[in-house]
C-alpha cells in the first residue's frame, strides 16, 4: 500500500481518532444550535444572533485540541444562517443589515463547524411562537423531519442514492408539499464539504447526478428542504448573497485593486470552508467580491426565496455509516406539531420508518463503553415527531 492510500484510509471512520473529531465537532455545533434559538425572540436583530452562532463555534473549537504537537485548523464550516418565512436558504446579512425578527416567523437556521477539517452540519425549523405550531406550516416542517428519518434509515451501504431521492419525494406528496428544487445531499470528507457523491433531492432538468451506492465509512451531510409552494425557488437579489466558497481549482489574474487585496485576505483566512462576506473588510468587499465571482474564484451560495406567503422547512443532519449502523451526530428536537396531513394510511412510508438504524451483528460482538457513543446514538432512533411530538 502507498503512503497516499495509507492516508487516504487512517482519515476514514475506520480510525477512532477521525471519528471523535466528527463527533466533537457535532457536540460543539448541537450545543450552538441551542445558543441561536434561545437569542431567536421578536425584535432580535437576525446578523446579531448569527454573530453569536460563529462566536460559539470559534469559541468552543478553539477550547479543543490546544495542546497538540501539530497545529489542527478548527472553527466555523458553514456561517450561521437564518432565513425567515419564504426565504429558503443562506441568509447570513452584513452587519449593517436592520432585518429583524417577528413573532410566528418560521425561522431555519442553518450552520456547521469543524475540527481538523472534518465536518459537522446541522440545520433545523423553528417558529416564532409559543404553543403547537398548526396548519400548513406544521405540514411543512412534519413533511421535512418525517423526510429526514426515511433519509437516515435508507441511507445504508448498499442502497442507492435514487432510493432516497424516491422516498423523500413520496413523504414531501403525503403532505401535500414539495421538495425544493436543487438542493443536494453531499458525501463529507476531510475539508470537503461538498463531495461528488451526493443525493438528489428532487430530479430536474438542470441538476443531474451519477448514479451512487452508499458504502460503510462514509459521512453524509443529508440536506432536507420542503415548501408549501412550488418548490422552485428564485434568486431575487444578488447583493443579498453573502456567503461564498473557494473554488479551489480556479486561478485567474484579478484586474481591481480591490479584488486582489479581498481575494488575499480569502485565501490566507477561508481557504478551503465557506465565509460570510461579514468576515472581511466589508467597504471593499462588495466591489472586489464581484469580480471574483465573474472569474469563478469563489462559488457564491445565494439566497434564495420561495413566493410570499409559502411556507418553508429545512431539517440538515451528519450521518456517518459506521460498521453498527447508520450515527446521525446532528440534530435537535422539534417543537410540537399539529400537521393537517398524515402519513398513518401509507404504509411505505410506515415500512421505512420501522427500518432500524444500527447492524445487527452476527455472534456476540463486544459492547463499546463511554457515555459520549451512547449519547449521539439515541439521537439516530428518534421517531418521526408527527407520531410523537416533543416540546
Amino acid at each position: 500500500m502507498s503512503d497516499d492510500e495509507r492516508e487516504e484510509r487512517e482519515l476514514d471512520l475506520t480510525s477512532p481518532e477521525v471519528v471523535t473529531k466528527y463527533k466533537t465537532a457535532a457536540e460543539i455545533v448541537n450545543k450552538a444550535l441551542q445558543v441561536v434559538l434561545s437569542e431567536c425572540k421578536p425584535k432580535a436583530k437576525i446578523v446579531d444572533v448569527c454573530e453569536k452562532g460563529d462566536a460559539f463555534i470559534r469559541e468552543q473549537t478553539g477550547n479543543v485540541y490546544k495542546n497538540v504537537k501539530k497545529k489542527i485548523e478548527r472553527g466555523v464550516a458553514f456561517p450561521t444562517c437564518i432565513s425567515v418565512n419564504n426565504t429558503v436558504c443562506h441568509f447570513s446579512p452584513l452587519s449593517s443589515d436592520e432585518t429583524l425578527l417577528e413573532a410566528g416567523d418560521i425561522l431555519k437556521i442553518d450552520m456547521g463547524c469543524h475540527i481538523d477539517g472534518f465536518i459537522a452540519v446541522v440545520a433545523h425549523t423553528h417558529v416564532l411562537q409559543d404553543g403547537p405550531v398548526t396548519g400548513r406550516a406544521a405540514d411543512v416542517i412534519a413533511a421535512a423531519n418525517t423526510a429526514a428519518e426515511v433519509a437516515l434509515r435508507l441511507l445504508r451501504p448498499g442502497r442507492k442514492n435514487k432510493e432516497v431521492t424516491d422516498a423523500i419525494q413520496k413523504v414531501a406528496a403525503a403532505y401535500d408539499c414539495k421538495i425544493v428544487e436543487g438542493v443536494l445531499s453531499h458525501q463529507l470528507k476531510q475539508f470537503v464539504i461538498d463531495g461528488n457523491k451526493v443525493v438528489l433531492s428532487v430530479p430536474s432538468g438542470e441538476t443531474r447526478v451519477d448514479d451512487a451506492e452508499f458504502e460503510e465509512n462514509e459521512v453524509y451531510a443529508v440536506d432536507i428542504v420542503i415548501s408549501s409552494g412550488d418548490g422552485k425557488p428564485r434568486l431575487l437579489d444578488e447583493r443579498q448573497t453573502t456567503i461564498y466558497k473557494r473554488a479551489v481549482d480556479k486561478n485567474y489574474h484579478l484586474k481591481m485593486k480591490s479584488s486582489r487585496f479581498i481575494f488575499s485576505e480569502i485565501n490566507q483566512k477561508f481557504p478551503i470552508m465557506p465565509f460570510t462576506a461579514r468576515a472581511l473588510e466589508e467597504k471593499r468587499a462588495r466591489l472586489g467580491l464581484v469580480e471574483c465571482v465573474n472569474h469563478d474564484l469563489l462559488q457564491p451560495y445565494p439566497v434564495l426565496h420561495e413566493k410570499p406567503g409559502d411556507f418553508v422547512a429545512h431539517i440538515k443532519f451528519t450521518v456517518l455509516l459506521m460498521p453498527n449502523g447508520s450515527d446521525r451526530i446532528t440534530s435537535h428536537p422539534l417543537q410540537e406539531l399539529q400537521p393537517t396531513k398524515t402519513i398513518d394510511n401509507d404504509p411505505e412510508i410506515k415500512a421505512w420508518l420501522a427500518l432500524g438504524t444500527k447492524t445487527k451483528k452476527k455472534g456476540g460482538g463486544k459492547k463499546k463503553k463511554g457515555k459520549k457513543g451512547d449519547k449521539t446514538e439515541n439521537l439516530g432512533e428518534a421517531e418521526p415527531m408527527d407520531a410523537a411530538s416533543q416540546e
